[in-house]
């Protein structure tokens, strides 16, 4: 599509997506996507961009967790879109061969081609069997959860009490950002970037990895003739992908450079590699290409930050919102508390990921969150061949296939009439003392099937021990008058943050 056309077709587009977004915004938007003459539904779904994931739970509840959707022709934009548990199971794992990421969304996360992210085939199964290699060693989980302990222990818990005795309001958003790319970056290059710390440093990085997750999202609903021109031409969101580019380059030479003063000053021991993920990387060949090793660093400090940040934000604003919730956590840790106390461990008490391993009802709380607020609120797959869905849709080469984790949650088929309910015990047997079993397939939070999310023990173990820490020596109070709500990005962050107010536990 040249030039002239794009432009031609967004001066047609412009005025009526803003005609619609505006009647969505001043009235109950309409359920099903208006088929314009030539733009199709394309206008419908950019009017409903800024709150798209629920925008899909209104159209799939109302057509039967199944929807097809296409866009202006020329534009390859031909979706089925999908919450249906079956379908899900036949894309993940029955049929899995036949629903690659593609070629198209290696293109939209260019700035991580060749990682795990975007690949598929025996490439994804030879990287994915490093990935595991190094995420089931005794050696870095036992690292990780040092650094994690160590991290709560000198840098969260601190900040923590000055915020609760100076009744200071801060976004709890932005801290579990900082915490966790500091968790994220520390075991890969044996650095500490120090974002969470007493003086509150530039997060330059860390916005940037945002700014990579907001344009992909954008990109995923754009055709692709218009996000490329608007690159060539460095307008728009691309040029905010390029200054983001940029920033985290730098940011993986500086870690780099760190990292040799680092093992000159400790040497090359085993202590030292046991902790140091990159090395594995810079010692096989596969990775010699700086580009693909910047484009796995990057993956990587994305699938571990940016998950996890955003999980704890929406626990946080749950629990705060259900005391009786946070009382039944607090008893559950009680008698891992009275153990510290007995032998002499004052508080604050810090609770250490093999503490609370076993603890059921912190679990469910933490999947339930998972449940209503998925950080990956949607999957996209590719069809390589034409193919019949377990629903009866037929689905053809080409297409693009969106599965919406958000929706699946959301819908009464699959959860029950309280599914908008948020409830815990849903995940526990009828005794309490154990969780339910819940199909991959049901509950995507951490994907399905061949592509199950490796780090998905080492997420749990970090989360448990942040929401235990943080849940028993604080109350967590949000801030009134805030508005809270999704942003348009691949990942499910809150668009203004979640402002709250913490005080000291008297116990």
């Amino acid at each position: 599509m040249s030039i002239m056309l794009i432009s031609t077709f967004l001066v047609l587009l412009v005025p009526v997506c803003l005609y619609l977004r505006a009647s969505c915004r001043s009235k109950n938007p309409a359920v099903l996507p208006t088929n314009w003459p030539i733009l199709h539904m394309f206008p419908s779904f950019m009017a409903n961009l800024h709150n798209l994931y629920d925008y899909f739970t209104l159209v799939l509840a109302r057509s039967g967790h199944n929807f097809r959707a296409h866009g202006p022709p020329g534009t390859g934009m031909r979706f089925f879109i999908t919450c249906d548990p079956a379908n899900a199971r036949h894309i993940f794992t029955t049929n899995h061969a036949n629903f690659p990421k593609g070629t198209e969304f290696a293109d939209i996360f260019e700035i991580m081609g060749g990682s795990l992210f975007t690949i598929d085939g025996e490439p994804c199964r030879r990287q994915r069997a490093k990935a595991k290699s190094m995420l089931s060693s005794p050696r870095i989980v036992a690292s990780m959860a040092a650094y994690l302990c160590g991290k709560v222990e000198n840098n969260l818990l601190p900040l923590f009490t000055r915020m609760a005795i100076t009744g200071t309001s801060f976004d709890m958003q932005e801290l579990m950002s900082r915490l966790m790319f500091d968790l994220a970056a520390t075991p890969l290059f044996s650095v500490d970037p120090g974002l969470l710390s007493l003086d509150m440093p530039p997060m330059d990085a860390a916005v940037a990895l945002d700014t990579v997750m907001e344009v992909g999202f954008f990109r995923l609903m754009m055709p692709a003739s218009c996000w490329k021109s608007m690159r060539w031409l460095n307008i728009g969101p691309e040029r905010k992908l390029d200054t983001a580019r940029m920033v985290l380059r730098e940011l993986v030479q500086e870690m780099m450079e760190k990292r040799k003063i680092t093992s000159c000053r400790f040497g090359h021991g085993k202590e030292q590699e046991s902790v140091d993920i990159i090395s594995s990387f810079l010692e096989d060949p596969d990775y010699a290409n700086v580009d693909l090793l910047h484009a796995v660093i990057i993956s990587y400090m994305l699938a571990a930050r940016d998950t996890i940040a955003t999980t704890l934000t929406w626990i946080f604003y749950n629990l705060a919102q259900n005391p009786n919730i946070v009382s039944i956590i607090r008893n559950e840790l009680s008698p891992i508390a009275s153990r510290k106390v007995a032998v002499g461990v004052c508080t604050p008490v810090i609770f250490e990921p093999d503490e609370t391993k076993s603890l059921v009802y912190l679990t469910a709380t933490l999947y339930e969150t998972l449940r209503l607020y998925p950080p990956a609120p949607v999957l996209r797959k590719t069809v390589a061949v034409d193919d019949i869905m377990p629903s009866g849709h037929e689905v053809h080469a080409g297409d693009t296939i969106f599965i919406s984790v958000h929706s699946m949650g959301r819908m009464e088929a699959v959860w029950g009439k309280d599914c908008l309910d948020y409830n815990p015990h849903r995940w526990l047997s009828d005794d309490g003392n154990n969780l339910r079993y819940i199909p991959s397939h049901k509950f995507l939070a951490f994907n399905s099937g061949p592509r199950m999310c490796l780090g998905k023990d080492i997420a749990i173990m970090q989360m448990k021990t942040v929401i235990a820490t943080t849940v028993w020596n604080f109350d967590v109070n949000l801030v009134e008058g805030q508005s809270i709500q999704p942003k348009p990005s691949i990942i499910l962050e809150m668009e203004n943050g979640l402002i709250v107010k913490l005080k000291k536990r008297e116990i």
